[in-house]
């Protein structure tokens, strides 16, 4: 697993959008289900980032897989916010390891 993360946060865009989401409050408009702590929906990540659609999914699919996001369906949207728990325990076994 710790293959998949590197080459997950390896990527500068979605390394990007792992800060952008580790304050999304300064980073993305207020979201419409009115919770920060279910996420910032993907087509704002998709917006900033400036990328399409599917890039942006590709991206945000690649960070999910590795376990460093969450994602959270309301309706049509997705919304997705960092697993802090998974980030910590990844920076721990980084740090083990090396």
């Amino acid at each position: 697993m710790i293959l998949e993360q590197l080459k997950a946060v390896g990527n500068d865009t979605r390394m990007t959008i792992m800060e952008w989401l580790k304050d999304p409050q300064t980073h993305f408009p207020p979201q419409d289900h009115g919770d920060p702590a279910i996420g910032v929906c993907m087509s704002h990540i998709q917006r900033k980032a400036s990328l399409s659609p599917s890039s942006a999914s590709a991206h945000l699919a690649i960070l999910q897989r590795a376990g460093l996001l969450q994602a959270t369906r309301i309706g049509k949207w997705t919304y997705f916010r960092r697993d802090e728990q998974a980030i910590d325990q990844f920076a721990a076994r980084l740090k083990h390891e090396l």
